[in-house]
Parts: structure tokens; sequence; C-alpha cells
């Protein structure tokens, strides 16, 4: 895993300053430690941070093919590499290292922007043919690795994360104000947008093709919405056989590898996999707390099960507070999820023992996981939609009173309309969330008066999955929305901020394609989530394992909200110095806090928390830094 960043100018004579580059590295430098390089030619530039995994000898960076004219920086892993390898072999090309890098290029040079159709992995490279005068810039299917970019007249700039592209003088210290009310909204921003205004991120399953022409977006895979007829035999039998492989593929690794263990059904099926095939000696990395939102109990179950050579880590309140800007600065992104907090943590205490992590991601948006799908097939199945359209627009509308938010969250939920909203394709109050009058006077009039541009990332997903069943319809808007821009941007982040690989294996693109083939009944039945998931793996784990409540990745922050933290969460949202103040009114924030007090708001704290921190690191620092002669934070 690595960090890649490079520049192209419009302007073929004008060439690329190779500090600005380093400086670009440089403040990303914990995504790749092991090493650095770069390479100019004209009017781009390419540069990399490495953080050795395969061939730790001759995997530097960037990398060429045998007459230097094509260049290539990549930031993933192919896990099918062995097998490209051996056919671009067969067709005549040369191979200098064993690293699956070599590989992307000689498949360039083989089917030039095809080559993404051949790779079975995450992934996020750049290519320069210097032959075309092309630079092209691929993502992996489902978003696993990052990557932003920002364009303008002048020059087109990218990097795999965000801070460094703030390394560069041209791009505003500004709030993409419909960002904003998108993160109110959501809790995250859904690409191509971010939260800084003039820098995007090149959604999964595009590629971006550069030339002193412009560039241009193409997407080049999305995850299918046809459903097959298949026996439940049959079904179990094929999920079985392409996760094993899956799990087999990630296990590739010329340094130490392990395993993250909720407890939960998805990491404790990796570990069973694991186990299966033969890992000897598994490393497994649980962290918890001292309450009840703790599921070491479950973690040690499945590690005494396997035997596994099993760690923990306890998270008190006083950490999480004074980890929270560290957590912010490695996002990138305002994300207001409270998951990333011990997940900062479980890397870093992974990290000491392993390089390599395995972890369950992604199974929930596969096999229909998560609680609110049940609720909302409920709603299907009464012939309920236009009834949730309406209230999903009402909602939108009259989203500042709080009588009706409180009488809404009684009917069905206040998340399960807001998803609902989101898979129907309904106006569901984009620029407040439920917040209402949260924002000031100022950013309501700046929201009204942009009407170009729209934010409509959820909406656009429920169009292109209209013909799928309502629970693969919910599935397809997760697996494209919420996943690569909050849950895989946490995994990322989190990991590499402690220069740990973090591996996916239910995101293997094939397995995606199968669970999306599968009908609605294979996914939830009779009110059991994940049923086929669960039916494939009784003979693997405990039944308290299999059949146990879904948790998720709790963290107790509404008791912590109530009281060790409650002081810092007071002096940070209502203090004069706040960056809150010019954004959200300060008697809604106290409102909200003295509603914490009986009913639990401490997503919404916590997301306001977040975007303070993030708007001071990542706007008011900035623009403090303007005046000074260093472009490294």
């Amino acid at each position: 895993m690595c960090g890649i960043n490079g520049l192209f100018n419009f302007d073929r004579g004008h060439g690329v300053d190779p500090h600005i580059l380093a400086a670009m590295s440089s403040v990303a430098a914990h995504r790749g430690p092991d090493d650095y390089g770069y390479h100019l030619d004209g009017p781009m530039g390419l540069a990399f941070n490495r953080l050795s995994i395969i061939d730790l000898a001759g995997g530097h960076q960037p990398m060429s093919n045998e007459d230097g004219s094509v260049w290539i920086i990549f930031n993933g892993e192919i896990y099918n590499f062995v097998e490209l390898r051996n056919e671009l072999l067969q067709r005549g090309h040369q191979f200098r290292t064993r690293s699956d890098t070599e590989t992307i290029v000689h498949a360039w040079e083989e089917h030039g922007e095809d080559c993404v159709d051949k790779l079975r992995g995450m992934f996020a490279f750049a290519i320069w043919d210097s032959r075309q005068q092309i630079l092209f810039i691929a993502r992996d299917r489902l978003g696993i690795k990052p990557l932003f970019y920002y364009a303008d007249k002048t020059r087109f700039a990218f990097a795999s994360e965000l801070k460094s592209l703030t390394q560069l003088p041209e791009i505003p210290c500004e709030v993409e104000t419909r960002a904003l009310g998108e993160f109110l909204r959501r809790r995250y921003v859904v690409a191509p947008h971010t939260m800084l205004r003039g820098v995007r991120k090149l959604e999964p399953g595009h590629t971006l093709r550069v030339t002193a022409n412009g560039f241009k977006i193409k997407r080049y895979w999305d995850v299918p919405v046809t459903e097959t007829r298949i026996a439940e035999g049959e079904a179990v039998e094929r999920l079985g056989s392409i996760l094993e492989e899956a799990v087999r593929m990630h296990l590739v690794s010329d340094v130490p590898l392990g395993a993250f263990l909720s407890g939960g059904l998805d990491s404790s099926c990796v570990v069973a996999l694991m186990s299966k095939l033969g890992v000897s000696d598994i490393k497994t990395f649980s962290i918890g707390y001292d309450s009840g939102e703790s599921e070491l109990e479950y973690a040690r179950i499945v590690a005494d099960h396997f035997k596994t050579d099993h760690h923990e880590l306890r998270l008190s309140a006083i950490e999480f507070r004074e980890t929270l800007p560290k957590v912010v600065w490695h996002m990138d992104e305002p994300v207001g999820d409270q998951a990333a907090v011990p997940l900062y943590y479980l890397s870093e205490f992974a990290r000491q023992r392993v390089k390599v992590a395995l972890s369950g991601e992604g199974s929930d948006e596969l096999f229909g996981g998560y609680w609110v799908y049940n609720h909302m097939l409920a709603g299907s199945r009464a012939r309920r939609i236009r009834v949730a359209r309406m209230a999903g627009k009402a909602l939108g509308w009259f989203a500042g009173s709080r009588g009706l938010k409180k009488r809404l969250d009684g009917f069905v939920g206040m998340n399960y309309m807001r998803k609902w909203a989101d898979v129907m394709g309904s106006p569901l109050d984009w620029s407040y969330g439920g917040c209402g009058s949260i924002l000031t006077a100022e950013q309501v009039e700046k929201i009204l008066l942009l009407e170009d541009d729209p934010f409509n990332g959820a909406e656009s997903a429920s169009t292109r999955s209209r013909k799928a069943s309502p629970l693969n319809r919910m599935c397809y808007v997760d697996l494209t929305t919420w996943l690569p821009d909050d849950l895989l941007v946490k995994a990322d982040r989190m990991s590499m901020a402690h220069s740990l690989e973090l591996r996916v294996p239910f995101l293997d693109h094939r397995l995606v394609e199968f669970a999306a083939s599968l009908p609605p009944n294979m996914k939830i039945r009779d009110g059991v989530t994940k049923y086929l998931l669960k039916k494939w793996s009784e003979p693997l784990l405990p039944a308290n394992i299999v059949h146990r409540e879904k948790k998720g990745f709790p963290v107790p922050i509404a008791p912590w909200f109530r009281g060790d933290l409650a002081g810092f969460v007071r002096e940070t949202l209502l203090s004069s110095s706040s960056s809150t103040r010019q954004f959200f009114e300060r008697s809604e924030i106290e409102s909200l806090l003295q509603l914490h007090e009986k009913e639990d708001q401490s997503d919404q704290i916590y997301s306001f928390l977040v975007f303070n921190s993030w708007y001071e690191q990542f706007v008011e620092m900035r623009s403090q830094r303007r005046d000074t002669p260093s472009l490294v934070h």
C-alpha cells in the first residue's frame, strides 16, 4: 500500500517543480514510509511513497516499461497479478521484477485503457505514456483505494489524499457549501464531491484520461442489478467457493499479516477461512471498552475456537478526546462515523506486530445485513412507497420543526426515512438532513442561491438501480455511496495513518457480482438478515457467533458525551472561537446538547465535533500558512 500524487501542466512548455511534488508526498508520508521516488517528463510529474508488501527489493516506483516510454505509480494490490504476468509473458512482454505494479505497465501496453478490466484487486494508479502524451488514472471498482483530483485552466493535480492537494496554493481555502448540506444529511459527502471547494474524488469504477486538451472521465464498471434464479444449495456452494478464493488471494504477501476480529459474523468468517486455508499462527486484533458496548467476549470465542494469537485493546473516553484531531486530519474529509477513532487505535495496535491485516468490510452491503433493510422491506410489502416519498419530501421541507421530526421518528425512525428516500430517489432535505434551523441564515442563503451542480449521488444511484428489487436496490445504493464515502474512507485512512495495509476480501468484485445477482430471499428471509452467509458459515463458526445480534463497531459516546466528555463537547462547540459558530446557530447547538441529556443525539454531536476540527485544520490553519514560504503541513 502506498501514496501517489502527480501534476500535469496543460501548457507543454511548462515543466513541473519537483519541490511541489515533494511537498505533496511529504504530507502523506505515512502512506509509504519505506521509499520515495519521483519522475519528471515535460509537462508531467509523478511522485510516490512506498509501503513495501510484495517484492520488497524490486518494487521501487515510479516504475517504467523496458524502454522508459511508459511510467506508473500505483497504490494497492493486484491479487491476480501472477496469472496476468503469465499471460503477458506469453505475449512477449519482459519483466524485471516480481511486483504486481509491473504487471499493470505491460497490461497497459497490451490492452490500453481496457487494462482495468483485467485487474482483480484494490487500486488507484496513474500511468504516463510519453509516446501518446496521455496521463491515464484509474480507481478500483468498489472505491477501496482513494483518489482526489483538482483541475483549472493551467494544470491537473491528483493525489491519494486530499491533504496532498492542499499543498497547492491555487486550491481555495473554502468550504463547498452544498457539501455542507450533504454532510448534515448523511454525515459524509458522496463522490465526486468533497467538502473543499474545487477538489473532487474520482468515483469507484471510473478512469480519467488527461491530455493537453483537458480531461475526460469514464465509467468502466458498475455493480450489476440483474437478479438470477438459483437454488439455495447451489448458492451456498458458490458463495463458499468464491469467498474462499477471495480470501486465498488476499493472503499473498511477503510480510507478516493478521486479521481484525470484532466477534461479528463478517470478521469471524475471514478468520475461519484463514484457518481453513492453512495460515499458521493467525494474529487477531480486537478493541473494546469497559462498558456494555464492548464485543471483546465474542472476539475471544472466535479466537479460542481457531486458536489464534489474539491481542486485545481497550479505549477510554480520554483517549477518544485526545485522538479526535489526529483522526480528522488523517480522514481528509469530515466523516461523522465515530468508529474511526477505535479503528485508528486498533490499526496502531496491530501495526506493532503485522504489516497487513484482513477485515470484514462490505459484507452487510452485499448480503443485506443492516436492520434498516427489514424495516424498508416491510414498508415495500405494505405498498407504502408513496407514503415514504411524501414523508421524505415533508421531512425535507419541514425538518426545522422539532415537533414534526419527533413524530416522524416515532413513526418509522429518522434513519429509515432518510435511507428510504435515498433509495427511492426522493428529494429528502439534502440541505438540512433533519437539522433544520441549525444552519445560520447566511449559510442557508448560500445554499438556496446554488442551483447548479446538484448533489445527487444517492438519487443517481437510485436511478441506476431502478430495475432491481427493493432490497437489492437498497444494497446498491449503500454499495455505491455509503460504503466508498464513509466505511472505506475510514478503513483506508485509519490503517494507513499507521502504515498498515488493510485488505477487504468481501469486496472482491467477483464476489460482489455474485451477491448482487442473488434474489432477495437469499439475503433476508423471515426477518433473518444475511441469510445465505449465515447458512454457509454454520458449519465453520460457533452458533452464538453466527446467529447473534449485529452490533457493528459500537462506541459508547452517548454516555461519554453526558459524562466524561460533556465539558469538552460544550467548550468545543459553544466557545466564541469555535469554527462552528459561523456555520451553525449557537441556540440550536445548545438545544441539541440539552436534548442529548434525554434522548441520544451523539451521532449529530460527533458530526459537529468532526466538522469543527476539520475546518480548523484544513481551512483556517491552511489560510494562515498562505503567508509562509513552506508548503508542508
